[in-house]
């Protein structure tokens, strides 16, 4: 089902469908396309619409930075317009306030499904969500210029929309806790020696990288992907034994799916 066009307005989103592959973007560059709950629910009605015919999404931002991040207009005392501010939602039930937050990160959950493989193009600054969001896609190219930070901690805050288990399995704990508490900037070459960057590339030349990466993703089966994306995923929760077993499994059911497609029609 389509996503309504007044929610992707509200949240300064745009959806454009190339074949198999669906473009995401960040429009508000004036505010260096800052989020706030709008994006959120723009983001996540565009990962409930997906259909089968979408295999690869890339994600991108218009102007200087792919995201910095949190609207700051959320600590004042009148938030954003049309939404609560952080001062109203402290004042919350505790089922609410989490029914929340559980809904905002609905925006940044899907984009790890195992059915489409996602892409981040990051330029400029992505700043805490702007980080969070660019590390919940399976790939990211970077800017040369790309600046990555955790700023939660600064602004008295937590990392709540997934990014602590990506950046966990990214690049392990103690130099996730130090990103996170420092709110250090971590460069695009830092960022690559550190496997948090599939590649960096000079700032000119990012969308023509992004192109042709995504031009080598389709090829493969899909079904196959789908049992490998989940087979990768699903690795650091498993123990060895566990994991040759998932591989059996997922094998097993490949390879009835190939003696399927194969075998002869049964003469009548």
């Amino acid at each position: 089902m389509p996503v309504d066009p007044q929610v992707l307005t509200a949240g300064c989103v745009r959806v454009d469908q190339d074949g198999a592959v669906l473009v995401v973007t960040l429009d508000r560059p004036a505010a260096r396309n800052a989020q706030t709950p709008a994006t959120w629910r723009a983001l996540a009605a565009v990962g409930a619409s997906l259909t089968p015919r979408t295999r690869v999404v890339v994600l991108r931002g218009v102007g200087e930075s792919f995201s910095a991040g949190l609207d700051r207009a959320m600590f004042g005392p009148e938030g954003v317009a049309g939404e609560p501010s952080f001062a109203e939602m402290a004042r919350w039930p505790d089922e609410r306030l989490d029914q929340a937050i559980a809904g905002f990160q609905d925006a940044f959950t899907w984009w790890s499904r195992p059915d489409v493989l996602t892409v981040a193009a990051v330029q400029g600054h992505a700043i805490g969500a702007g980080f969070q969001l660019a590390l919940a896609c399976d790939l990211r190219v970077l800017a040369d210029d790309a600046q990555l930070a955790m700023r939660e901690t600064s602004l008295r805050l937590v990392p709540d929309l997934g990014g602590t288990g990506h950046l966990v399995r990214a690049v392990g704990y103690s130099r996730a806790l130090e990103i996170c508490v420092s709110g250090r900037a971590v460069g695009a070459d830092e960022a690559l020696r550190l496997g948090l960057a599939h590649a960096v590339v000079p700032r000119e030349g990012l969308a023509r990288a992004v192109d042709d990466l995504v031009t080598t993703l389709p090829v493969a089966d899909p079904d196959a992907v789908r049992e490998t994306t989940a087979l990768l995923l699903g690795a650091r929760d498993r123990t060895p034994q566990q994991q040759l077993a998932a591989e059996r499994v997922a094998q097993a059911r490949r390879l009835r799916a190939l003696a399927g497609e194969a075998a002869p029609s049964t003469p009548r």
